[in-house]
């Protein structure tokens, strides 16, 4: 498995078979640029995580690929004049010879006074290969089997505390960071040295990296 991290909470996912996108949104950069996909998935409704207005032309250079979103998301792109199918937790998805099952449900907690939004975490796997888990904007679901964690660094629904105990409930052995449009160099480093020093996980930074082979 091929992972190329976009920028933020973007991810190009390449197994043997599938070529899959995941969360392409406005903090990312160069997804637009794609093609050849064999489907994208989006993880819930927030901007920095689909970005309505580089998407038609994403979803038209790659000739009408396969667009999943989670049911509000998918229902907000398509009054956004985007075709999308609703992904409900629970549901699974073939995508050219590889799978992804949507697992949780609920956004995390931003604040009492905002109302929740679903979200679904994105578990892609392939025959003979790593299994991936994307948490979107939760840490709710800790699903049994992840062998590659795309771990949120930062968020205003997370805190340091609650990062680390994800990334030891779902024990992963590698990972790498997302989610850290929003840091410094200095925060983000803090960050990942807390990841990998208390929460355990062999992190590896994909930032500017290209397709790094896990």
């Amino acid at each position: 498995m091929r992972i190329t991290h976009l920028g933020h909470a973007c991810v190009l996912v390449e197994t043997g078979t599938a070529r899959v996108l995941l969360d392409p949104g406005t903090f990312s950069s160069g997804f637009e640029e794609l093609q050849d996909l064999d489907a994208v998935l989006v993880t819930h409704a927030h901007p920095d995580h689909v970005d309505v207005e580089r998407l038609p032309l994403l979803l038209e250079s790659c000739g009408g690929v396969a667009l999943h979103a989670e049911p509000e998301a998918a229902a907000a792109l398509r009054e956004a004049g985007i075709e999308a199918a609703a992904l409900r937790a629970g549901s699974t998805v073939e995508v050219g010879g590889a799978s992804v099952e949507a697992v949780g449900g609920q956004h995390a907690v931003i604040h009492a006074d905002l109302p929740r939004i679903g979200n679904v975490g994105l578990l892609v796997r392939a025959p003979g290969e790593p299994t991936l888990f994307h948490p979107g904007d939760s840490y709710g679901a800790v699903p049994e089997g992840v062998d590659v964690l795309a771990v949120p660094l930062n968020a205003p629904w997370a805190a340091s505390k609650e990062t680390i105990d994800f990334v030891r409930a779902v024990g992963a052995p590698t990972g790498f960071p997302v989610h850290d449009a929003l840091l410094s160099p200095t925060g983000r480093a803090l960050y990942l040295k807390q990841v990998r020093e208390l929460g355990g996980l062999d992190a590896r930074d994909l930032a500017g990296a290209g397709p790094v082979e896990f």
